[in-house]
């Protein structure tokens, strides 16, 4: 294979890269290691705590979904049977359900819609809520013009229309065709309304044309905000906030009651706002946790609201937090989940959206599809990646949050010793962050130089790299945080391997004499 002289591949990412240290070509991968090519053709193992962003909880090339990988591409599963019956499918979100029965306690199905990645995860499930935002919508209007025409037989028969209807829309008193005609009018002019998305500040939840709106970092987000309609962001686990937006976004339609023989105003709502997004721990805002009393806030507010709430489990979900939806575990139950990285065992690429039946619309599978999605190698995967968290038990569970407490402990540890310098350790089970305090006046004009620019964060993570074989990164909208997500496989050796290496790292930033980049 011969390599071009120009980089065609993302060249700008890739200068990026290695301005920092971090253009390493790994070649093989196994458990929470990945081998780096090195110049003389040798490799060199390095610790992965980025971990796919999350994807591989059950480790790189996990050995029983390698094996059966390979098993179905000898019984040359069919990959492309789009338009068919998927029974492995259906399998996949049976079981899904089964473990959110249990974990939340309830007993309402949910229903599956598949895609290929998170971020299309996120789509469909807004896709989705839209759908039935606008049903609503038309059933709303409706009812106001059956109401309209109820009043209109009562007025022909002898009913009297309360002087305050008429004033109230602005027309002669009496003249009932001129207070129909408004209603009508008012009635649409409010039911063509934009629709209105909530999500929480820090927020990520992809970067597709609909899903970038959705992701509070405005880096990201501005220069596409003509390609969409903008999101609402909600304050982080500020009391009160969600029940303030969602009432200055309550919208009333105007409709006629026939009270005896008098027509009187009354109300009906108009739902306005399709869903609230959220993550119950933020990957790329910093590891944030919502908290439990913020959680009760926004499922109380939401279902007074009528509004939906979905759940972008697709980092912190698949066992990573301790249990297999972290949501689960501040009470917190999603109308909507978005599920992907781990749901494939980090060997396929499976994302699925699952929909509370209260809320699902089956004429949204008309209107939505994916070529990719729903095919049986990575439902079979999915199905095996699910049966190793469940396995004994739940062990993959209680592991991840036995791991995560050694690993937390260590972080804490060198936050105890450097309280100036290390400002918070965050998350739970094997979703941790450590945040830096900012740097910018630090007297070592290397360090300073990279806070100022934001990019202290990938500086340690070029430094850990070349300096101990650590490959981490922090939080994308938070890049004074690094973010640690490594598999079921951690060891202690690995754990002392990263305290060491952060410990070194630490030291980085006081001794002028080291060097950072």
């Amino acid at each position: 294979m011969t390599t071009s002289a120009i980089e065609l591949a993302e060249p700008t990412m890739l200068g990026w890269l290695t301005d920092y240290g971090l253009d390493a070509e790994y070649v093989r991968s196994s458990g929470n290691t990945l081998f780096a090519k090195q110049a003389d053709g040798s490799e060199r193992p390095v610790l992965d705590l980025a971990g796919g962003y999350g994807s591989v909880l059950l480790g790189h090339n996990n050995p029983e979904l390698v094996a059966l990988a390979r098993e179905l591409f000898e019984q040359q599963t069919p990959i492309h049977a789009q338009f068919s019956r998927h029974p492995y499918a259906n399998e996949l979100v049976t079981r899904l359900n089964a473990v959110l029965h249990r974990e939340f306690g309830v007993s309402e199905p949910y229903y599956g819609v598949f895609a290929n990645s998170g971020a299309e995860a996120i789509e469909a499930a807004v896709k989705h809520a839209e759908l039935d935002r606008v049903l609503k919508v038309r059933a709303a209007v409706d009812a106001v013009e059956e109401s309209l025409n109820r009043a209109r037989e009562a007025v022909a028969g002898g009913a009297t229309v309360v002087e305050d209807a008429y004033r109230a829309l602005g027309v002669p008193v009496g003249d009932f065709e001129a207070l129909a005609a408004e209603l009508s009018r008012v009635t649409a002019e409010k039911a063509a309304r934009q629709p209105v998305f909530l999500a929480l500040e820090s927020g990520f939840h992809g970067k597709l044309v609909g899903s970038i709106q959705l992701t509070h970092n405005p880096v990201y987000r501005t220069p596409f905000t003509a390609l969409a309609r903008p999101s609402r962001f909600v304050a982080f686990n500020q009391p009160g906030a969600v029940r303030k937006i969602l009432d200055e976004e309550r919208v009333q339609l105007t409709e006629l009651v026939v009270d005896g023989g008098a027509v009187r105003l009354g109300e009906r709502e108009l739902p306005v706002v399709t869903a609230f997004l959220l993550e119950p721990i933020q990957g790329e805002g910093g590891i944030q946790e919502v908290g439990a009393e913020f959680a009760r806030e926004i499922a109380t507010a939401c279902e007074e609201a009528g509004v939906p709430v979905v759940i972008d489990e697709i980092q912190s979900g698949m066992g990573r937090s301790g249990a297999f939806f972290a949501s689960s575990q501040i009470g917190l139950r999603g109308d909507y989940y978005a599920l992907s990285k781990s749901l494939g065992g980090g060997v396929a690429k499976a994302a699925v959206m699952l929909v509370r039946e209260k809320f699902y619309r089956g004429d949204f599978e008309l209107v939505h599809s994916s070529t990719f999605a729903k095919d049986s190698f990575s439902c079979t995967i999915a199905l095996k990646a699910l049966e190793l968290l469940e396995a004994d038990g739940g062990r993959a569970y209680r592991q991840a949050a036995e791991l995560g407490a050694k690993l937390k402990a260590v972080l804490e540890s060198i936050r105890s010793d450097h309280p100036d310098l290390v400002k918070d350790v965050r998350g739970r089970g094997l979703m941790l962050g450590l945040e830096f305090h900012d740097q910018s006046a630090n007297p070592i004009p290397a360090v300073a130089e990279q806070a100022k620019a934001g990019m202290l964060g990938y500086a340690l993570a070029g430094y850990l790299l070349r300096e101990h074989a650590i490959r981490i990164f922090p939080t994308a909208s938070a890049t004074n945080t690094l973010r640690f997500e490594p598999s079921l496989f951690f060891t202690d050796a690995e754990i002392a391997q990263v305290e060491a290496g952060l410990r070194a790292a630490v030291a980085v930033l006081r001794d002028p004499s080291k060097r950072l980049v």
